[in-house]
């Protein structure tokens, strides 16, 4: 029988997925020095060595020690060093202490993702059809788990850049949209039963589904994100201290930590500020505001006398749109870019920022996690998470869909997320 897969049509598909997204991940940290490399800038943090590596031992773990007869680890310790949360697998590094990983080097990491590379495709080549076929659905979420890990190296890399003085810029700036943001305006969508989640062949992961259907009440979206001119308004009514616009967790968090503005913002006299991989410059007063929390997002949707849409009017209304948009490949993840004058009903939807949601970050009806330690990649995380969707500017290409559901804490403000306004209608 030979090599069938319902997301690679042969072998050579799946080599051609797995050596882009490998290369992708390199051409990111190459322009970083070593010391970059080694950045931890928090525990919610990774340094780029670290993602470079666990990338490597996923693949490792999951698909070469299992069906590679014979596989040689490329270093005992490195189970050890490299799981991130698989608790079925084995003991792991403190993930604080992630950055105080000196060694193995750099090199050591290039080594090691070289030796699992070729190893990989060795087997994909050799294989018999059989196996082929059993590795080919963990190939693809092996690409994908590794294309998430190329936004965190970035957002994670940010972070770290960000407590340095010197506020430098580690990449060079691709053009920039200068373009005014269309006016915000409403869009009525009829709501009704609505099928959500992923249905449709090839790659998707498991937290996107079963499919189901949920009912929509009637619902307005905002034509486009809030720009950063609007949260500015926010900021200056006063609002980082209007005690009625916060939950009781977000009032304790912008008090304790005395937050006034989004992450990476500072006022120069009379000007906002942001700093980016490319190094601080001017805030872009049409481009999306960015690197908010969902504290922030639902305290200025309240102040906007709106509300977050819930993630099934998020996707309803976007699986009606191509997933198209600016993401990594448009420019190494710069802020986010205005939306263009389009004649869309709805824009922006895909790339340049991640859109909080109002909804928390739970099973579909019918989900059951995979068997095995596989089964830890996302079911365990459906306990105090919100949903974002649509990718953002540190997104690769063609890894997002309607269905796609990203999750952080409401408090995380390091990723780009930003957010869109919904209302019920009259």
């Amino acid at each position: 029988m030979p090599f069938e897969s319902a997301i690679f049509p042969d072998r050579n598909a799946i080599l051609t997925s797995f050596s882009k997204a490998r290369a992708n991940s390199e051409k990111l940290a190459a322009p970083l020095s070593a010391e970059d490399w080694m950045l931890q800038s928090m525990p919610d943090a990774s340094p780029v060595k670290w993602n470079l590596a666990h990338t490597s031992w996923f693949f490792e773990t999951f698909i070469l020690e299992a069906h590679a007869d014979d596989y040689e680890l490329f270093h005992p310790k490195f189970c050890y060093l490299f799981n991130s949360y698989y608790n079925q697998i084995g003991e792991m590094h403190p993930r604080p202490h992630r950055g105080m990983l000196s060694r193995p080097s750099a090199q050591d990491i290039l080594d090691f993702r070289a030796h699992v590379n070729e190893a990989m495709t060795r087997l994909v080549e050799t294989a018999p059809d059989d196996v082929v076929e059993r590795i080919a659905p963990l190939v693809a979420l092996g690409c994908a788990h590794e294309e998430q890990h190329q936004e965190l190296l970035l957002t994670d890399l940010k972070h770290g850049l960000y407590q340095n003085p010197l506020l430098p810029a580690v990449y060079e700036e691709a053009h920039r949209e200068t373009n005014a943001a269309p006016a915000l305006e409403w869009r009525e969508m009829e709501g009704g039963l609505c099928e959500i989640g992923w249905g449709g062949k090839g790659f998707a992961f498991d937290n996107e589904g079963p499919r189901h259907k949920v009912y929509l009440h009637p619902f307005r979206l905002a034509n486009r994100p809030v720009t950063n001119a609007e949260f500015i308004e926010f900021i200056e009514d006063g609002a980082y201290q209007d005690a009625p616009l916060w939950l009781s967790d977000a009032w304790d968090l912008i008090n304790r930590e005395t937050l006034r503005a989004p992450l990476y913002w500072r006022k120069d006299g009379g000007e906002w500020l942001e700093y980016t991989l490319f190094g601080e410059r001017p805030v872009n007063p049409h481009a999306p505001v960015c690197h908010i929390s969902q504290y922030e997002a639902a305290a200025y949707a309240y102040w906007a006398g709106a509300r977050l849409p819930t993630e099934f009017e998020w996707e309803a209304a976007a699986s009606l749109f191509p997933v198209r948009g600016r993401y990594l490949e448009n420019g190494a993840a710069s802020a986010p870019s205005p939306a263009a004058a389009e004649d869309a009903r709805l824009l922006q939807l895909y790339g340049d920022v991640w859109e909080w949601t109002a909804s928390p970050y739970v099973a579909y009806p019918g989900y059951a996690p995979a068997n095995g330690a596989i089964g830890e990649y996302n079911g365990k995380f459906m306990s105090g998470q919100m949903v974002l969707k649509g990718g953002s500017c540190a997104t690769p290409e063609g890894h997002i869909r309607a269905s796609y559901r990203n999750f952080f804490p409401a408090s995380a403000r390091w990723q780009f997320a930003g957010l869109r306004l919904a209302r019920d209608c009259d």
